[in-house]
């Protein structure tokens, strides 16, 4: 099955001077990114920090985002926690927004749980829902939670809940992995978490992408998606990978936010919540290539 690739960003979340959360910033950064060619947002997953904010946080964002007049439908929130209720009661929101799906995590403090287990969390949020438009995306991180998504859960899953997963975010690092679940389950909107695989992952059947670094390389990613087999592909895909390995070499999520901070001209985009840190302005140099290869003189779209 070929599909035409899509890109979701997972968007940071801005903090004020005194850590509270920054909705103003959070839409206009937002806008900005849609404005660059993003398919929609994926906010509230690892790079926005999401597991450092609460469940009230979480919905006052959604809120400010859908009210700011961004289309629901191009949502896809973060919902899953550790705590089943907070799980429900983030899904049953995005729901009731008429958000496009939800990314969800499996429970993920307790290691080693069964299958079974990962199954009954999953029908309980589905049952406390309790709304035909639910659509899932499963979350699998397994080096962040320590809880994988299996193909084995994800047979289970599919069958006994037809219609309502729709899709994986395959965050594993493992390209051989993500490939396996593309073929095992052709009817299943497969993204992967780096941008330098889009090329296989299209090849493949695959959904496109949710990367963090989107954040920063919207305009490339989209412009290689729009290239793909043709002779532009190489060029971009030189680019999106440059512009990647940038933020692999550095703290991910404080150098997100620091490019977007230079992007924006507004250093309170660097700003991050506790337990992470600022980046050092060691990394200057590093960033300020980053956000130049798509925002600067030189840039190829």
């Amino acid at each position: 099955m070929t599909r035409t690739p899509k890109l979701y960003v997972p968007v940071i979340t801005p903090f004020n001077a005194d850590l509270q959360v920054d909705c103003n910033r959070f839409v206009a950064n937002s806008q900005a990114l849609l404005d660059d060619g993003a398919d929609g947002l994926a906010p509230f997953g690892t790079t926005s920090e999401a597991n450092s904010m609460s469940v009230a946080e979480r919905m006052e964002m959604l809120d400010a985002l859908i009210d700011s007049g961004i289309d629901a439908a191009r949502l896809i929130p973060g919902t899953g926690c550790a705590a089943l209720p907070d799980s429900i009661a983030l899904t049953r929101h995005a729901v009731s927004r008429g958000c496009h799906g939800t990314l969800t995590l499996p429970p993920f403090y307790y290691k080693g749980v069964s299958e079974q287990g990962l199954l009954d969390s999953f029908a309980a949020i589905i049952d406390g829902v309790a709304d035909h438009r639910l659509r899932i995306y499963l979350y699998h991180i397994p080096q962040m939670s320590g809880v994988p998504i299996t193909p084995t859960l994800i047979e289970a899953l599919t069958t006994k809940f037809p219609g309502v997963f729709v899709g994986l975010k395959d965050s594993s690092g493992n390209w051989e992995s993500t490939e396996a679940i593309i073929k095992a389950f052709p009817a299943l909107e497969v993204y992967s978490a780096s941008e330098a695989l889009i090329p296989q992952n299209v090849v493949a059947g695959g959904a496109g992408c949710i990367s963090a670094s989107a954040n920063i390389n919207t305009r490339n990613i989209k412009a290689l998606m729009a290239a793909l087999g043709t002779a532009h592909e190489v060029a971009l895909a030189a680019v999106v990978t440059e512009v990647r390995k940038i933020f692999e070499g550095l703290p991910l999520i404080p150098a997100i936010k620091a490019a977007t901070a230079r992007r924006h001209g507004d250093g309170a985009y660097a700003i991050v919540r506790p337990p992470f840190v600022k980046l050092p302005e060691t990394h200057a140099a590093a960033i300020e290539r980053a956000v130049e290869l798509t925002f600067g003189k030189g840039r190829l779209v």
